[in-house]
């Protein structure tokens, strides 16, 4: 054994000279061996989590070796173990939980010889502790890891304290002396030992600072040091705090509180901004701050609550009555929290941590107060109260989510201050859950505190005093960001209702599951299931991942009270079905398929064929989950998921394909899991029985099943859904069920033994998941259209398929990624770099394939990215000769994207292949290419002087010229020589290869100038100054000079990551370098320009943002200041006297500047401690006499709005409110409400003047408030001086500043007051027409009353009984509604605000009212008369909501007025509330009797609505059996179809016209059996079935199958033979709907299949019930084949679905295709999938020719088409037969995988073939045309060689053959 190994040598030389000696016991030998093993694989890997594992296994192994037998190990052999051990821990200081691993081994090691392992441990921190250089960074890890991860290390250091205390002042100088050191990482890990030590070695410490022997020496030095950086030495915030906590901590080690106390009170001198004298101990010097940032305050604050005992923060100086918590720290605290600090999480958090500390200390403070801390009238209660609802509400991401914890213990308090006083009343909990409930539903700040109010006063007083609760946590679960306080509080509920439950003092005995299950349905079971069969889909998804499981859990017995209330046919209830029998499988662990009755398989049969996508998901996630994982799927499940997943992979819902995947993924689990249990059968003597066979067999065989579904539907032809849902399931398959190991994941891991689970199903001949004929198959994805495509393919290749590709692969996939590279069109050029990355990453060899001039031995990732640079500099060359040239055969992007992904994106390449010379040689080219791309863009190689960018008119006129120059024709002129407007082929050829180069360079230099600087160097560097200051000229010109806003953007992604590179860089050179240029960027925007550049200031406000953007976000943020200060000063400049509004103003650009600030993600909340001087600024600015300089300034507001008011509740509705109250608004910006109100008062006050004085910033300022929620009425009331001038403003000129004004009038108004300020309201409106008013001021009175009723009415704020006297007012003002009334705006109000107050009106006023409101209808109002049709609208829409009046207003429609017209025909669809009463018999008969002269009117939209109600009121629901057509003569009835159909015929109208009249026009024709007409009609709809024409037509002819079609094939099954032929193509025209493009078509498509279907099992009573797509379409294919296979055109309603089958002409067209333009032109119909339809349509083809022998017109129709396709066949096959594939794989054929119509063309030719081979068997007739064997050999022999070379082909197309 050796043992030479010194402390100095690396781990890996250490182990390698470790040997065991064969003397050793054989236990421990073998064990020693392994345990070395183990070491030597941690050493060697550098993924974190590899590391760990291997680490973990030899703590293992060295555990097992018993302390006898270690003890047994010669000294020296101890020796060398704890060296090796100490080696590997002295690499990875950083890292604490590799180190506490190996302090472990240490533990054990200690315990055959401690005193070796001290002494080793002495050495290691000797040599650092007693070196002669200062400490390095690495040092101060090492001091750290032994402090805080090592017993032993920790006592050896207690020895050497002083030697450690006089290492760190000599750190000290050094530390504070560089900037990069004060701000970084070093001055952080200073910091750190400073902590630690007065932590852990506080016995060492205290006498130094609190003792008789001062050390004055050093831990005063150690002192002012740390105080140096709380108080603003250091930018960095992180720093801060912790220097703060180990302040905190040096004090914590008083011996005595007196002087503990007397420390924190010196230190809380940091408040003072003058300086101060500080006192610690017998430690005293002075300080000053050298910033007000508050963080030295809050590092202080937070110190002492976190590190202090309960004796120092009860501490009262001189007993003079005050305390440190609360007279001390308190007003620090609460000082912080109003001064809204860029740090406020930090301030709630530290917040928290006081509350925490009051009640652990609160028995001392009582005291010290003598008196309740928080009894009523309480200052401190109700400051504490106000600061917890300001941060409930603020908009700073994650402090509202952290307001429980802090309501928690503040509730805790006041319960225990409360039990300590005796008060038994506590109004403080009524108190808040009064303010609780008034607050809207849509605020988070009301469930965190009612979740933590919960336990003290019971879920009965809550729903009691807040009955709304439950709606309200339904309207929250409508809202994503609402979700997780509306599950959150209904679990709290739950819990608190079983707790109140079971732990009654009246319960004497347990109540059972039953009765809890019982109480909870009387409270909880509408609620959820209203949720659970709501139409509102986010609304369901939520209940059911929230609701029930919660649900559940807490109350079991409530799954047999929710069951039973559901019925599946119901609409809705199938889901809530599915949901909670999913629910209670989940929970409850019973499989529910083990019913005798089959009940529940046949419900789940049902759902998994349900059309909504939402339904099948629930019903997989119950076939799929199950509580235990080794539970095998049953046979039922094995069948239902076989039948499901075909008929489920072209979902276009991204979420459906996702939980699809994890539902599949669940499933293969079980099926692994289980088969494993069964596996560890085969071990014992019995073997396997035969159960456990059967379910190895059923489980392997599922998977091999699984596996192999994808790779039929991989093709290119095939949509973009299938393709990734087939890669999903093809990456669950590999992820679950193979033995891949990834040390990049936490979970997912495969078991340890699956090796033995793919050995037996190998054996079997089964599992070859990675065969070269699968990896073909992801190969041909490579080049898919779609990115996610591409790259899902490539993962799997990568992660999964075996290390390296064959040598044939790799020589023609570089071949091919070659040409891509080359290729003009940006997605071509990305799949070459994409091929380029995989041969990277998966070629073992590139010789042959690049250049040879290469240095032996080098990397095939040097040699590949060598080839790659030699690549972009011959492009290079060819573009500085020929551009146009270049951009049409060797643009740049392409080499630049393959260098990006293979120099940054496969690990370890960038250190193979870079050195020195390559890195500046590769940084200069990029440098010559931006700018010989940016002159072209100029016309103009000498663009370095230049600084303003050409606009894109020279550009074009440059690129123009360009072309001009090559030759290329004249440039801009069409064929006739005219000015061409649109951009010819060359132009865009040139403009794109520009743009999207520089787009690509600005991408790769940032990264990879990110990647270099972040790779250690050991030799020369790998980047210069110099070079970088090249790149950042390179940046500096593509965001500046390019103008492009997607070049520019992109560039900025790189620009963003250099930045940050270099400011984090140690070196002072690198960091200066964004500094400065964001020093020059800022000069540029304040200098004058003598041009225009952009609207938006071009690209000058994304430097500046990509600069910001990287700066540390822990630090105090000067570049961020430095700008917006200089930016705010730039705006407020006055304008020049000479201003010229056609040239940039730099006020403009700060403006612009601002709003890119503003608007930019990256730089998060920082911008917002900016926001109300950013807020006034734009505000001031919109009065600025230059438009240019209103536009930024309105846009500026918008922008900040919204960052300030945090997210909206309501999704994409602009003009929904925020979240944010006014209080809590105007806390967190209180400079903003001086200055807001006085320009509401200042507004208010001009109306009194004569003449129209306009406030620009009055409406923004209007909009501002109008966003806000109202608060609660305490804290609302205090904005009352608001009120007045909005109540004022209601008398503007100004239609939108009333509107506005009413709005925000709301949300400054308290609930509790909305009725009062109604009545006031309704008072000041004039009593009669004699009154004096005006019509502007009634309109905005009208508008605000109606505007708060709203926002009452919504919040169920106010009773019937209450709002008598408003009704009344308003019922004694008729005449605001009548034509005394001049005002048609007021008129519409008036009647607007009735409408809400409907119910409670008398009967006597309504019938007056209504009266008015009839006769008004029939009046034509002048055309000046401004509103009218607005009155007219509101008027019609009063009197239809009653049923009677409605009947009156319908009645001579044609005599009402154009406006009333159009809005009754409009209110048909509005509002359905007419069906099923006796308006509708009404509507039915006026709609019809009024058609004809609807068709001859010639407003064009009157015709579309009056068609749109036409079918809206004579179409049947789906419970019913046909139209309602009934009240038309039969003259009449032609007239109007004749007009239809020439109008149809002729294309009048545009498309929506169209598609109404064709809908009409299926309806009149419904009952009609005249072929003259429905013939007509059926062309019609197989003219407009196209892919090609619009989307409404192609709906209109789906619903006119719905509407008439059903009726026609009906009619056709009940023996009309006449109608057969026709129901032929109908059907056919539904089959192709279903596969339209739109997937409003196909479900409107599956409804006329659900007719049918429902039709053909005379269940004409019930409700449809609609089928998923792909299902809809095979039962309309089996109705074709079962009831009409006997028709005229049946074959060609199947044959014709079938593709081409010329593979002939096929193959000569790829082989000359050659790429002709920059754009690929898409498809029609891209959800069109030949080849599936084929296997679709294929079964149906073979069936029909089954039936030959039984109809003679059958037989002749297949006898004809055979006669004229066997021939193509048999050609086509013999080619298919003969391609030459080979057994390497070829250029040629990797082409033809790629081409999407080759896989489609074999489709169709094997679909022809079976069905003729199957045509051949049944007629002797077609003998003489092909050999049946021939057939059947050629047909399985095709098939077998495609599959092997990697084209799959479903069995479905050779099954017969094998059959037979």
């Amino acid at each position: 054994m050796s043992s030479s190994a010194s402390p100095d040598c690396q781990p890996t030389e250490l182990i390698s000279e470790f040997t065991v000696g064969d003397a050793e016991a054989p236990g421990i030998r073998d064990t020693l061996r392994l345990f070395l093993n183990k070491l030597t694989e941690s050493s060697r890997t550098t993924v974190k989590r590899s590391m760990e594992r291997s680490l973990e296994e030899a703590g293992q192994l060295l555990r097992k070796i018993p302390a006898p037998l270690l003890q047994s190990l010669q000294p020296q052999q101890h020796h060398s173990l704890v060296q090796l051990l100490l080696a590997l821990q002295m690499e990875a200081p950083s890292s604490s939980s590799t180190c506490r691993k190996i302090d472990q081994m240490l533990q054990h090691l200690a315990q055959a010889n401690q005193t070796i392992i001290y002494d080793e441990v002495q050495k290691c921190l000797h040599k650092v502790l007693y070196q002669e250089q200062v400490l390095s960074l690495k040092d101060l890890q090492i001091v750290c890891m032994f402090l805080e991860d090592s017993s032993t290390g920790r006592e050896v250091l207690r020895q050497a304290c002083t030697a450690l205390l006089s290492k760190i002042t000599q750190l000290l100088p050094a530390v504070m002396k560089e900037e990069a050191a004060r701000n970084g990482a070093l001055c952080y890990q200073t910091v750190k030992v400073c902590l630690q030590v007065f932590q852990l070695l506080p016995d060492q410490i205290s006498p130094l600072v609190f003792g008789d022997q001062t050390d004055e020496l050093h831990m005063r030095k150690i002192l002012e040091f740390l105080m140096d950086v709380i108080l603003g030495e250091t930018s960095n915030r992180d720093t801060r705090l912790l220097a703060g906590t180990a302040v905190a901590m040096l004090i914590s080690t008083a011996t005595d509180s007196e002087s503990g106390g007397s420390s924190a009170w010196s230190l809380l001198q940091v408040t003072s901004r003058d300086q101060w004298s500080l006192t610690v101990g017998g430690l005293q010097l002075d300080c000053c701050s050298r910033v007000s940032d508050g963080v030295d305050r809050l590092a202080v604050a937070r110190g002492l609550l976190t590190c202090c005992r309960k004796e120092i923060l009860t501490s009262r100086p001189k007993n003079n009555g005050v305390c440190l918590l609360l007279d001390g720290l308190f007003p620090l605290i609460s000082a912080l929290h109003r001064e809204k600090l860029d740090c406020q999480y930090h301030v709630f958090q530290v917040f928290t941590l006081w509350l925490r500390s009051v009640k652990e200390c609160l028995s001392k403070i009582w005291e010290v107060n003598g008196a309740p801390l928080l009894g009523e009238g309480s200052t401190l209660r109700h400051t504490l109260t106000q600061m917890i609802w300001n941060s409930a509400e603020s908009p700073l991401e994650g402090v509202s989510e952290a307001v429980r914890g802090a309501v928690c213990l503040y509730l805790d308090i006041y319960e225990l201050d409360c039990q300590h006083a005796g008060d038994s009343e506590k109004q403080l909990y009524m108190e808040l859950l009064h303010r609780i409930s008034e607050l809207p539903c849509e605020s988070k700040a009301k469930y965190s505190p009612l979740s933590a109010l919960l336990p003290y006063i019971g879920t009965d007083k809550v729903l009691e005093q807040y009955p709304a609760l439950p709606s309200h946590i339904l309207k929250c679960l409508s809202t994503n960001h609402l979700t997780p306080c509306a599950s959150e509080i209904y679990k709290s509920l739950l819990q608190e209702q079983r707790r109140e439950l079971t732990i009654g003092p009246a319960k004497d005995v347990l109540p059972t599951e039953l009765h809890l299950a019982n109480r909870w349905a009387q409270r909880w079971q509408p609620t959820v299931l209203k949720a659970l069969t709501s139409e509102v889909t986010l609304l369901q998804n939520n209940a059911s991942s929230y609701l029930l499981p919660c649900t559940l859990r807490c109350f079991p017995g409530a799954f047999h009270t929710l069951l039973p209330a559901l019925d599946p046919a119901v609409r809705g209830h199938l889901r809530a079905w599915t949901c909670i029998m999913s629910a209670q499988r989940t929970t409850g662990g019973r499989s529910p398929w083990f019913q005798e009755s089959g009940v529940n398989m046949e419900t789940l049969h049902l759902a998994l064929s349900s059309l909504d996508d939402s339904v099948r998901l629930a019903a997989l996630s119950l076939l799929c989950c199950s509580p235990k994982t080794k539970e095998a799927p049953s046979l039922a499940e094995y069948s239902a998921m076989r039948t499901f997943l075909p008929l489920n992979l072209n979902s276009e819902s991204s979420p459906f394909r996702q939980h699809l995947q994890a539902g599949i993924r669940k499933f293969l689990v079980r099926i692994r899991d289980s088969c494993l249990a069964n596996l560890k059968g085969q071990k014992s003597k019995k073997g396997l029985i035969e159960d456990q066979e059967r379910e190895l067999e059923q489980g392997v065989d599922f998977v091999e099943w699984l596996a192999q579904l994808p790779l039929y539907f991989l093709v290119p032809g095939n949509s973009f859904q299938r393709k990734k849902t087939a890669l999903l399931l093809l990456n669950a398959v590999l992820e679950t069920c193979s033995d891949s190991w990834s040390p990049d994941r936490k979970k997912g891991q495969p078991p340890a033994n699956m090796a033995a689970l793919i050995s037996w199903a190998k054996e079997r001949g089964q599992w070859d998941f990675f065969s070269r004929s699968r990896q073909l198959v992801l190969i041909g994805c490579l080049e898919d259209a779609t990115n996610e495509i591409r790259e899902q393919a490539a993962e799997l290749l990568v992660r999964f398929f075996p290390c390296s590709l064959q040598p044939d692969v790799v020589t023609v996939l570089f071949s091919r990624a070659q040409r891509l590279l080359c290729s003009p069109r940006v997605q071509e050029a990305q799949m070459g770099a994409l091929m380029s990355k995989l041969l990277l990453q998966k070629c073992s060899s590139l010789d042959g394939l690049v250049a040879e001039c290469v240095k032996q031995g080098e990397m095939h990732s040097a040699k590949l990215i060598g080839h790659l640079l030699k690549s972009l500099e011959q492009h290079y060359v060819t573009a500085r000769e020929d551009m146009l040239l270049a951009a049409r055969s060797s643009p740049m992007h392409g080499v630049v994207g393959a260098l990006q992904r293979c120099m940054l994106e496969v690990p370890g390449a960038l250190t193979e292949a870079l050195t020195p010379s390559v890195t500046a040689d590769l940084l200069s080219l990029l440098e010559k290419i931006t700018l010989l791309l940016l002159g072209v863009l100029y016309g103009d190689q000498h663009t370095q002087d230049k600084e303003i960018p050409p606009s894109f008119c020279d550009m074009g006129n440059a690129i123009s010229s360009l072309i001009g120059q090559s030759g290329a024709g004249e440039a801009g002129l069409d064929e006739e020589g005219d000015e061409n407007v649109l951009l010819s082929e060359e132009h865009s050829l040139v403009l794109t290869c520009c743009w999207v180069t520089l787009k690509e360079i600005g991408i790769f230099l940032g990264s990879l100038v990110e990647r270099i600087l972040s790779v250690s160097c050991k030799n020369t560097p790998l980047l210069t100054v110099k070079d970088l200051h090249g790149a950042s000229r390179v940046f500096k010109d593509i965001i500046l000079k390019c103008r492009h806003w997607g070049a520019v953007e992109g560039c900025c992604i790189g620009f963003t990551k250099f930045c940050a590179a270099l400011l984090g860089s140690p070196d002072p050179e690198l960091r200066e370098i964004p500094s400065r240029m964001l020093q020059q960027g800022l000069t540029v925007l304040q200098s004058p320009r003598a041009t225009s550049v952009t609207r938006r200031a071009a690209g000058l406000p994304m430097l500046i943002l990509g600069v910001l953007a990287a700066e540390e976000n822990s630090s105090s943020r000067p570049l961020l200041a430095l700008s917006v200060n200089t930016l705010l000063e730039t705006a407020r400049t006055p304008l020049p006297p000479d201003w010229d509004q056609t040239l940039d103003l730099p006020q403009v650009c700060a403006v612009h500047t601002l709003q890119t600030l503003v608007k930019g993600s990256s730089l998060g909340l920082s911008i917002l401690q900016y926001a109300p001087a950013v807020a006034m600024l734009s505000l001031t600015l919109l009065s600025s006499p230059c438009w240019a300089m209103r536009n930024a300034a309105l846009q500026l507001y918008s922008s900040l709005c919204s960052r300030m008011l945090g997210q909206r509740p309501a999704g994409e509705d602009v003009s929904a409110q925020y979240a944010m109250s006014p209080p809590a608004f105007f806390s967190h910006y209180p400079a903003l409400q001086p200055f807001l109100q006085e320009a509401l008062e200042r507004a208010a006050a001009d109306l009194h003047e004569s003449r129209l004085s306009l406030h620009p910033s009055l409406y923004p300022v209007l909009t501002l408030l109008a966003k806000l929620q109202p608060g609660a009425q305490e804290q609302t009331r205090a904005l009352s001086a608001f009120l007045h001038p909005l109540l004022q403003l209601a008398a503007s000129p100004v239609y939108a500043v009333r509107v506005m004004s009413s709005r925000a009038l709301v949300a400054m108004i308290p609930p509790a007051e909305y009725l009062a300020s109604v009545v006031r309201m309704v008072g000041d409106l004039p009593e009669s027409p004699e009154s004096p008013c005006r019509h502007n001021r009634v309109h905005g009175q009208l508008l605000q009353i109606n505007t708060v009723l709203l926002r009452a009415l919504h919040s169920h704020l106010l009773c019937s009984s209450s709002l008598r006297p408003v009704v009344e007012g308003l019922e004694a003002r008729l005449w605001l509604g009548s034509s005394d009334q001049r005002c048609a705006l007021v008129r519409q109000e008036y009647v607007s605000v009735l409408r809400l107050l409907r119910k409670i009106c008398s009967e006597t006023f309504l019938s007056r009212l209504c009266s008015v409101l009839l006769e008004e209808t029939t009046r034509s109002p002048h055309s000046l008369e401004l509103g009218s049709a607005s009155f007219h609208q509101t008027a019609v829409h009063f009197l239809c909501e009653d049923s009677e009046w409605a009947e009156q207003v319908w009645q001579d429609l044609s005599s009402k007025s154009s406006a009333a017209r159009l809005t009754l025909v409009r209110w048909v669809k509005e509002g359905r509330g007419w069906r099923g009463t006796g308006l509708q018999k009404v509507l039915q008969r006026e709609i019809q009797a009024n058609l004809k002269e609807a068709l001859l009117d010639q407003d064009v939209e009157y015709r579309r609505a009056y068609l749109m109600a036409l079918v809206e009121v004579l179409s049947p629901e789906l419970t019913q059996s046909g139209p309602l057509l009934s009240g038309l003569e039969e003259s009449e009835l032609q007239e109007c179809v004749e007009l239809i159909l020439d109008d149809l015929k002729d294309s009048k109208g545009g498309p929506e016209l169209l598609s109404q009249s064709l809908c009409a026009l299926s309806l009149l024709l419904s009952q009609s059996k005249d072929l003259a007409l429905l013939n007509p009609w059926c062309e019609l709809l197989e003219t407009h079935r196209r892919a090609e024409a619009p989307e409404a037509l192609r709906l209109a002819c789906a619903e006119s199958l719905a509407l008439t079609g059903s009726a026609v094939v009906t009619s056709s099954l009940k023996s009309r033979t006449a109608l057969k032929a026709l129901s032929t193509r109908l059907i056919s025209t539904g089959v192709h709907l279903l596969q339209d493009a739109s997937q409003q078509v196909r479900a409107e498509a599956a409804v006329f299949a659900a007719i049918l279907c429902r039709s053909e099992s005379d269940l004409s009573t019930q409700s449809c019930f609609l089928k998923q797509i792909n299902q809809s379409l095979r039962s309309l294919l089996d109705l074709l084949l079962r009831e009409l296979w006997e028709s005229e055109g049946i074959l060609e309603a199947l044959v014709g679905h079938l593709p081409e089958c010329d593979l002939s002409s096929l193959l000569e067209e790829v082989k000359h295709t050659q790429c002709s333009s920059l754009y690929e032109q898409d498809e029609a119909n891209v959800f069109l999938e030949p080849s599936v339809i084929s296997e679709t349509v294929l079964p149906h083809l073979m069936s029909l020719a089954q039936r030959y022998p039984e109809s003679s017109s059958l037989a002749e129709q297949l006898d004809q088409w055979a006669e004229q396709n066997a021939a193509s066949v048999r050609e086509n096959l013999s080619i298919c037969k003969s391609l030459q594939i080979g057994g390497n794989l070829g250029p040629d054929w990797l082409s033809l995988l790629m081409e999407p119509r080759f896989h489609s063309t074999l489709c169709g030719l094997f679909s022809r073939a079976a069905f003729l081979l199957q045509l051949l068997r049944v007629s002797d007739k077609l003998g003489p045309l092909l050999d049946l064997s021939t057939l059947s050999q050629d047909l399985l022999d095709s098939h077998a060689q495609l599959s092997v070379h990697g084209v799959f082909i479903s069995s479905v197309f050779i099954q017969s053959v094998r059959t037979e």
